[in-house]
């Protein structure tokens, strides 16, 4: 099996927190808590990179990523 490591963001909301992997289009959860979130992400990323590998599509290893912070005046 495989190893991959990719980004995921979380962000606190109303409702809870929503989890998303951008480098998965439509790779989304949710969770009550952070934690729950965080494993929720992970059994989605699973998902999708199963599903890529029965369609034999290419996943290509993402290793790399950055989170930049930008300030912007409105």
């Amino acid at each position: 099996m495989k190893k991959y490591t990719l980004p995921v963001v979380i962000e606190k909301d109303e409702d809870g927190y929503f989890a998303m992997c951008p480098a998965l289009k439509g790779c989304y959860s949710q969770g009550d808590t952070y934690e729950e979130a965080l494993e929720n992400i992970k059994d989605a990323i699973r998902l999708v990179l199963q599903d890529m590998e029965e369609c034999e599509d290419l996943i290509s290893d993402i290793n790399s990523f950055s989170l930049v912070a930008v300030e912007v005046t409105a």
